[in-house]
């Protein structure tokens, strides 16, 4: 979803939500000539959340499927609203051929509503070879695989200034514990330790979830996010008592709990990397590294780096995920072609093009590492493909929307109370219990 980008709508996107119409992307430029075009005169449909620079650089990877195949492609950019957009173009019997689907939850409604098509064989056999299980697991519903991961964030990184902390003289820790104490190195010197994105509840969400994947382990982790274990159970008071340290301690969150709570992601980022630090370190996935870089000029690997976030209480170190989905709708006019550029988008050709240009992480094993453009990016990619299947996908992207994915309400308002006063995880548990009963039974 747009709230897990960093970056933000751009006139266009009013344009492209009339599907009839070419969106801002160059697919039609692209020339149909020499070699075998076996979609030549045929239109592909894709809709997605992307604008901006995403947008920019996915149109590279459809740009180079019409190079190989004949195919023109239309780009239509739908804003964090996908299932309501993407509703709506079916009802109007103006279905988009295929859908970047950002979260396990919509892929899985959009399935249970009967708009997808099961992926071919080609498609399946490519996912089964170069992709670990995981990723199967989550774009498949009822044992039937409907999604290929395309494009993933990991979400267990700790970014920093390399300056401020070799300057405290701290090194990147390695537990949760140590994570803290090095937090208050760094606020000795000078400089709070984090930046934390109150404001934005999905953060907050994030953190919750890397601490409870290592604290609870991936079983707990899996019967959660399913709801099958209930949000007051021992294990989830456990994690928010662990994240309320942090919460609570005014020397380690700059600004305090107030003023966390009035900062966005994208400037709990500036806040470390602006020109005008304030914090050593923020917690957040991946695309981290492109506001640093594209907003205030930073060297990845030299001005802003990144460490695992780091082991709680003797488990494993997490590695949470996000990721967009293609999937082909029935609906679609062009949906055999749809089906072209799924089989095209798995392959590790297609996802070199975007790696190349940035911003852009794969789950295909079979991706060359030094298709990514810096070394900060192949360790990021590395990491995600070598956790295998001890991947989580993000939590409250997997719950229903009126839980996980709304502003004010469910998961997100209930942390952000609990960032504001951290004095009662159990009371803050059996709150989120509530809310979850609610929306799952929904």
């Amino acid at each position: 979803m747009m709230r897990r980008r960093t970056t933000l709508l751009t006139s266009c996107t009013a344009l492209t939500l009339a599907l009839g119409a070419t969106a801002c992307g160059g697919g039609d430029d692209v020339s149909a000539g020499g070699g075998d075009k076996a979609l030549s005169g045929q239109t592909v449909t894709v809709a997605g959340v992307w604008s901006g620079s995403e947008q920019k650089n996915f149109q590279k990877v459809l740009d180079a499927f019409s190079e190989k195949t004949g195919a023109k492609t239309q780009f239509v950019s739908t804003g964090d609203n996908v299932s309501t957009v993407v509703g709506s173009k079916i009802e109007g019997g103006n279905a988009p051929d295929v859908v970047m689907v950002p979260q396990v939850g919509v892929l899985q409604q959009f399935a249970k509503k009967g708009w997808l098509k099961p992926l071919s064989g080609t498609a399946r056999q490519t996912i089964g070879a170069d992709y670990a299980p995981v990723w199967k697991k989550y774009g498949s519903v009822d044992g039937t695989l409907y999604g290929l991961y395309f494009k993933a964030a990991h979400k267990s990184t700790v970014w920093y200034s390399p300056d401020a902390l070799a300057q405290a003289g701290v090194k990147a820790p390695k537990t949760y514990d140590a994570l803290l104490k090095a937090g208050h190195t760094v606020s000795d010197s000078g400089l709070a330790a984090f930046s934390v994105a109150g404001q934005d509840g999905w953060t907050l969400t994030d953190w919750f979830e890397n601490i409870y994947l290592s604290q609870a382990g991936p079983q707990k982790y899996d019967a959660l996010a399913a709801h099958e274990l209930k949000w007051t159970d021992a294990s989830v008071v456990k994690a928010l008592g662990t994240l309320g340290r942090l919460f609570k301690d005014k020397q380690l969150v700059a600004g305090g709990q107030k003023e966390a709570l009035n900062t966005d992601f994208p400037g709990s980022v500036e806040k470390v990397f602006g020109p005008e630090p304030k914090a050593g370190m923020v917690y957040e996935g991946d695309f981290v590294a492109g506001v640093a870089h594209d907003q205030y000029g930073k060297a990845i690997g030299k001005d802003a780096d990144f460490f695992p976030f780091p082991a709680v209480d003797g488990g494993k170190a997490p590695v949470v995920s996000g990721g967009d989905a293609a999937v082909v709708l029935k609906d679609g006019k062009n949906a055999k072609a749809g089906m072209k550029l799924l089989e095209y988008l798995a392959t590790p050709e297609a996802s070199a093009v975007w790696a190349k240009a940035g911003g852009f992480l794969s789950p295909n094993k079979k991706l060359d590492l030094a298709a990514y453009g810096d070394d900060v990016t192949r360790a990021t990619a590395k990491s995600l493909v070598g956790a295998g299947d001890s991947v989580r996908f993000d939590m409250s992207d997997q719950a229903p929307a009126a839980f996980g994915g709304t502003k004010g309400a469910g998961e997100w308002k209930l942390l952000q109370d609990f960032l504001r006063d951290p004095s009662d995880p159990k009371g803050t548990a059996a709150k989120l219990e509530a809310a979850a009963a609610k929306a799952y039974q929904d």
